[in-house]
């Protein structure tokens, strides 16, 4: 019995990686732990006497650095989480059972790109703090030549992305503000009722220059309203450099319990 989806793979596939690395001194958001690799032992320090060495590495990392996902303990509103869950009785015992990001399924699923500064005509990008619209959304679909339905996974490219390697008070927008979608993007974005939505900024929505994270509501919206996973810190450039605008998704996350969120390395499957 031949599988259709192992005959696409033998024919061939391209894979887009979607995930920035993860390095010290990455550009993150201010508000979570920062990302620390290091190597307590390196080749050398201890040899076998066949010859033989191994070096190994620490990672002390927040779950909301780099690439990652948001799961829906993330956010509450007005002492609720998504469901109408108590937020404060959730976190009793120091892990959310209920929301946490092991509960996230693995992702496959079909994708969107919404290049929003190729449909405005702005090569280099949504200036800082421009709010994406829900028109602007629009003109990226028939751009795309594909719309955003059930099920689907929402990629919202800013152009913001081209920012990251300047470093992180650049890629934040700490004095500039960022652009992204607002509080009507994102009812636009619930409203098509997709699995998820990411962009390739490091806190999803539109910032206003010099408010920092002050104001969510995005986030709002989709995680605690529609019950709408995250995905922040993407890399698009390549994805929109190649013109592929309806993909396949894939995306895992680590089953950390209880956790609100986790690093994440989606992928971008087209045939080849």
């Amino acid at each position: 019995m031949s599988d259709a989806l192992l005959d696409a793979v033998r024919r061939g596939i391209t894979v887009i990686d979607l995930g920035r690395p993860l390095f010290n001194g990455m550009p993150q958001s201010p508000n979570h732990p920062a990302f620390w690799h290091s190597l307590p032992r390196r080749h050398g320090d201890m040899v076998r006497a066949d010859g033989g060495s191994a070096a190994n590495d620490v990672i002390v990392t927040g779950t909301h650095v780099g690439t990652h996902i948001d799961a829906l303990a993330h956010v509450s509103q007005d002492g609720k989480l998504h469901g109408g869950a108590d937020a404060v009785a959730a976190g009793i015992g120091g892990r959310y059972t209920d929301l946490g990001v092991h509960t996230v399924a693995p992702i496959i699923r079909r994708g969107v790109l919404l290049d929003v500064p190729a449909a405005l005509g702005s090569p280099d990008g949504c200036p800082a703090a421009y709010e994406i619209t829900p028109g602007d959304l629009e003109a990226a679909e028939r751009h795309a030549g594909a719309t955003v339905g059930d099920g689907d996974v929402a990629l919202i490219r800013s152009g913001w992305g081209r920012h990251f390697d300047d470093g992180a008070d650049v890629y934040r927008g700490k004095d500039s503000g960022v652009p992204g979608i607002g509080e009507a993007g994102a009812q636009w974005v619930a409203e098509r009722h997709v699995h998820a939505a990411g962009a390739d900024t490091i806190a999803f929505e539109h910032l206003a220059a010099g408010a920092g994270h002050s104001e969510l509501p995005a986030h709002r919206v989709l995680l605690v309203d529609a019950g709408i996973y995250i995905i922040e810190a993407l890399d698009l450039e390549g994805l929109a450099a190649a013109g592929v605008h309806e993909f396949t998704f894939v995306l895992v996350p680590l089953k950390i319990v209880g956790a609100t969120g986790s690093p994440v390395r989606p992928l971008a499957v087209t045939a080849a």
